[in-house]
């Protein structure tokens, strides 16, 4: 039996990888998740589950994962400037003891890096508390792995939507917003300027990225991003409702550069097309 431990296992990622995980008789699924934007709504069938900062993963997790996909740190942009001190709580004091736990144990850790870093060509590390904790931890995962000799692979998720995702409260992710709000017959609210553009990832597709690169992959530079990008404002009209804007955020990039060359000489191509599912999301919530 493989032991895997997902860390955010009760997130958006971490619930899809788990229910994917398990499906396969050899894996033994594990899941350690704090539950700040997880949920146990999220729980499937065939995954163990531990509640648990992974700042106390030492303590928490008392088997030798074969792999560790560390997913489970604080997530969201514009939010991370008043979050600062959860920021550096669940990402940096996080990253410290799952490595030295990695390290103790000889694991292999596959990283969830941030797109935020290549964003406005390099400027976007710095843009927010998120996204400096993101790219720097980037970093510390690949000295761990020059320094101490531990196995690592670096992944990088591109504006990630589909099943699971939060719908409601600051936390919501974009597509469930607009969805909810398609519902409810509002106005779709929109960041100032709109033209920002974000290549939108649907979660199945980051899964089998994740998968690949866990069973094959080795070092950084693993992009799992969809090639087409569209402005918020465009991904706005495909819902057709009214339009409302709304100031400009602070951290909030306008680009970024998809980097998935890695993944690709792997075998993985992303196979949705956000136009495709907003459209037929929409065909389905018309008729019912």
């Amino acid at each position: 039996m493989n032991k895997i431990l997902v860390t955010g296992g009760a997130g958006l990622v971490g619930s899809n990888l788990c229910e994917t995980l398990a499906k396969n008789p050899n894996n033994d699924v594990y899941s350690l998740d704090n539950y700040f934007t997880g949920t146990k709504d999220n729980h499937v069938q065939g995954v163990t589950y531990i509640e648990g900062s992974t700042e106390d993963i030492e303590a928490l997790i008392t088997f030798i994962p074969d792999i560790i996909y560390h997913l489970g740190e604080y997530s969201r942009v514009e939010q991370s400037f008043d979050d600062i001190d959860l920021v550096w709580k669940m990402n940096r004091n996080g990253i410290i003891s799952v490595l030295n736990f990695v390290r103790k144990h000889e694991c292999k850790i596959v990283y969830a890096g941030s797109s935020t870093k290549f964003g406005d060509d390099g400027a976007g590390r710095n843009a927010s508390p998120y996204a400096w904790s993101k790219a720097s931890n980037t970093e510390l995962v690949k000295n761990y792995g020059d320094w101490f000799g531990i196995s690592y692979a670096i992944t990088y998720f591109y504006n990630v939507y589909g099943n699971r995702e939060i719908k409601n409260g600051k936390y919501a992710t974009l597509i469930a917003l607009f969805q909810q709000k398609y519902l409810a017959s509002e106005n779709l609210t929109v960041v100032k300027p709109g033209t920002q553009l974000r290549n939108f990832t649907h979660v199945d597709d980051i899964i089998n990225g994740l998968i690949l690169v866990g069973e094959k992959g080795s070092g950084d530079g693993y992009g799992i991003g969809n090639p087409e990008a569209y402005s918020i404002l465009e991904i706005a009209n495909m819902f057709g409702r009214e339009i409302q804007f709304i100031p400009e955020r602070s951290g909030n990039r306008l680009t970024a550069e998809v980097v998935t060359s890695k993944t690709e000489i792997l075998g993985w191509r992303a196979k949705h097309s956000i136009v495709d599912y907003i459209n037929n999301w929409k065909n389905k919530a018309d008729i019912g």
